[in-house]
C-alpha cells in the first residue's frame, strides 16, 4: 500500500516534507526495476490526465507523457496554439472549463511567475508543476537527486557545483531548496552578472569556475537562457565558454569520481565540452534525463494514482 503525499499539489519544492522527498524517490526506485522488468503496476487505469504547456518543453513534456502512460492512464493535451486563447479566451476562463471535466490531475508549464499556483486555485484535482518563468521547477530537482542518489549512494554530505545562468535558472532554485534539505553542500558558480538574488544556508557563491569546482561530487552545468535576459549580459559565447565553460581540464579540479549532470538542452561548446558531455565514464547526462520518467511516475502514482495496488 503506497502512502500519500503530504501536500496535495506539486507546486514548489518547500511544502515538501523530507519524508515526502523520500517517498517520491523511494517510489521511483520502484518504478524504475518495474519498468526494467516490464513490469509497471497500473495505478493510473481509468485516470485522465491533462496537461498544459503554455512553453516550449521537449523532456519534461515528453517524460511526463511516458509517465501517464506507463502507469495505465490516459492524456489529453491542451494546445495553446490551435486552442480558444487563440480566439482571445482568458486564461482563467480556460481553466475553470477544463475543471468541469473533472481530469484526474494536471500538469502545467507556464512562462508566468508563479502561474502554477493561479491554476492550482481553479482545478479541484491535483496540480503538478513542470516548471513556471525562472522560479520553480519541482519535478526536475527531484529527478536530479534521485539521479545522485543512485550515482553517489546519496546526498547528505555532497558538495553539488551549479554553474552558468543562476539569475533566471528555475532550476538552480529548486535544486538549491531540494538538496540542501537533504543535506548537500551547494555551490552556486556564475558570473556576477548571473549570480542569484539571494542565497540560503549551506550554499557559496563564486564567481570564478575554478574556486568553485574544487572537490565537487556533482557537477551541473545550465543553459545560459537568452530568452529571459538582455543580450548585453552575455555578449559573446566564446568569451563565456572560456571563462565558465565546462572542460576536461576544469572537470580535473572536482573529485576523480565527480559525475557531470546538465538538466538540458545543452549548448555544446557554450558552457559544456563535447568531450565532457560524452565522457563514458563521468557523465551521467542521459542518464539524468531518462530518470525522468520513473520519478515523474512517482509524482503521478503518489498524487493521483489508485492506491490498492
Amino acid at each position: 500500500m503506497t502512502q500519500k503525499l503530504s501536500v496535495s499539489d506539486l507546486l514548489d519544492i518547500a511544502p515538501l516534507t523530507i519524508d515526502d522527498i523520500h517517498k517520491i524517490l523511494d517510489r521511483a526506485k520502484f518504478f524504475k526495476g518495474a519498468l526494467a522488468d516490464r513490469n509497471v503496476p497500473q495505478t493510473l487505469k481509468q485516470k485522465i490526465i491533462m496537461t498544459v504547456f503554455v512553453e516550449n518543453s521537449t523532456r519534461t513534456r515528453t517524460s511526463f507523457e511516458t509517465a501517464v502512460l506507463r502507469l495505465g492512464g490516459r492524456l489529453i493535451n491542451w494546445d495553446e496554439k490551435i486552442s480558444s486563447a487563440q480566439k482571445g479566451e482568458s486564461f482563467s476562463d480556460t481553466l475553470n472549463y477544463l475543471n468541469g471535466y473533472a481530469p484526474d490531475a494536471l500538469i502545467v508549464r507556464h512562462f508566468e511567475y508563479n502561474a502554477p499556483h493561479f491554476v492550482a486555485g481553479i482545478m479541484d484535482c491535483p496540480v503538478i508543476n513542470a516548471g513556471d518563468s525562472w522560479r520553480e521547477h519541482p519535478s526536475q530537482a527531484l529527478l536530479d537527486a534521485f539521479t545522485i542518489q543512485e550515482f553517489k549512494g546519496g546526498i547528505a554530505g555532497m558538495r553539488v557545483a551549479i554553474v552558468g545562468d543562476l539569475a533566471h535558472s528555475r532550476v538552480a532554485n529548486s535544486n538549491v531548496a531540494l538538496l540542501t534539505k537533504l543535506g548537500a553542500q551547494v555551490h552556486l558558480i556564475a558570473p556576477q552578472n548571473l549570480q542569484p538574488r539571494s542565497v540560503s544556508d549551506n550554499v557559496r557563491v563564486f564567481d570564478r569556475l575554478e574556486d568553485g569546482l574544487t572537490d565537487c561530487d556533482v557537477v551541473m552545468p545550465l543553459r545560459i537562457q537568452k530568452e529571459r535576459m538582455d543580450s548585453a549580459v552575455i555578449p559573446n559565447d566564446t568569451a563565456y565558454f572560456h571563462a565558465f565553460g565546462l572542460t576536461r581540464e576544469r572537470l580535473k579540479l572536482a573529485k576523480n569520481d565527480a559525475i557531470v549532470m546538465h538538466p538540458g538542452p545543452m549548448n555544446r561548446g557554450i558552457e559544456i565540452a563535447d568531450e565532457v558531455a560524452d565522457d563514458p565514464h563521468q557523465s551521467a547526462i542521459f542518464a539524468q534525463g531518462a530518470n525522468g520518467v520513473p520519478v515523474r511516475m512517482a509524482i503521478l502514482d503518489l498524487l493521483a494514482g489508485n492506491h490498492h495496488v
